[in-house]
């Protein structure tokens, strides 16, 4: 059976390639066999537990519409890195020897590390940006290994610049803020890097590999008062997003995000596939594995439908005038 988008809601989501049905029927023993006890689920996440639990939430609410309950047919033994993505080997080499059946990983880091603990338990990945060009997986069409998931196809970076053009026609120096330590913010620099020479664009990338760089980041582009900020899509970074608005407020800088939920703290603007949808497309996942399905075999899955959202309290603040087009096109205007 091909998933249909309809059953996660109003977001559309493309599977880059057919599966055959053969990939994902499962014998009958084996059904069986994963039906008659708990089926153990790892979570691996480069954030602290308190600011990156929201995605945890989406994964265990895509898994209960599946029908799966945790102390009844579900365990789910979640490890956060808290900031130290040092930490995330060790921690993935924790859920190995608890003997999970899957592992669910937040972003590149966490996915690279727990594909080093194991070339057997099947990791399931959301919120990863060009998972091929970092060789997580050989195609988006057939992942081999026991690696797959749900990634971002990296053109939403090139329209968060076209979008900013558009708010602040003017623009000409973006501030970008990446995790040099993750493969898929690297190459997702230089995709900016090369939209915005396009648009006479110039982007200064800032590097945070964690908490104790957010000082000195914000130094440095309060000193260099760059025209925009951006955010490259990073678990790691999105746990600090409250600090970050904040910074981006006080500097009054127009400022575009990769997730949602940086306008829920005070964010400008987002635009992008819904970050807490991958998170909840990943139960899928799990559920097919748990049913005889081969991750080599389960295709990589991206997002087709971006949406726009403004918020227009925080551009109030700024006293900036967002265009009316833009405004017109926009999914949703938050008041």
């Amino acid at each position: 059976m091909h998933y249909s988008p309809r059953v996660i809601g109003r977001r559309a989501w493309l599977t880059q390639s057919i599966v055959g049905a053969g990939a994902l029927l499962t014998p009958r023993g084996a059904l069986a066999q994963s039906a008659s006890g708990t089926y153990r689920v790892g979570w691996l996440s480069p954030a602290g537990q308190e600011a990156g639990g929201t995605n945890l939430d989406a994964l265990r609410e895509g898994l209960s519409a599946l029908g799966y309950q945790e102390g009844r047919n579900l365990a789910i033994e979640s490890r956060w890195a808290d900031g130290g993505s040092e930490q995330l080997p060790g921690l993935a080499r924790e859920l190995i020897n608890l003997k999970v059946d899957v592992i669910c990983t937040a972003g590149t880091q966490a996915t690279r590390a727990a594909r080093g603990a194991t070339s057997t338990v099947p990791v399931i990945f959301a919120n990863v940006a060009f998972p091929v060009q970092q060789q997580l997986v050989a195609s988006y069409a057939r992942p081999g290994g026991n690696v797959t998931g749900v990634a971002f196809d990296g053109a939403e970076y090139g329209k968060r610049l076209e979008l900013l053009k558009e708010i602040a026609p003017r623009l000409a120096r973006v501030a970008l803020i990446y995790n040099p330590e993750n493969q898929g913010a690297v190459i997702a620099l230089d995709e900016t890097r090369r939209w915005a020479r396009s648009l006479s664009v110039t982007v200064e990338p800032y590097r945070m590999r964690g908490p104790h760089d957010l000082d000195e980041l914000f130094s440095g582009i309060a000193r260099s008062h760059p025209d925009a900020m951006m955010t490259t899509a990073d678990p790691l970074i999105a746990s600090y997003r409250g600090r970050i608005v904040a910074f981006a407020a006080k500097q009054r800088l127009i400022s575009m995000y990769p997730g949602k939920e940086y306008l829920e703290v005070g964010g400008l603007v987002f635009y992008g596939g819904s970050i807490r949808e991958m998170y909840r497309r990943v139960a899928v996942y799990v559920d097919r594995i748990r049913k005889g399905a081969k991750p080599s075999e389960l295709p990589v899955e991206q997002p087709t439908k971006f949406d726009t959202v403004i918020n227009a309290r925080a551009a109030r603040a700024l006293g900036l005038t967002i265009p009316a087009a833009v405004l017109l096109r926009a999914d949703q205007v938050l008041e």
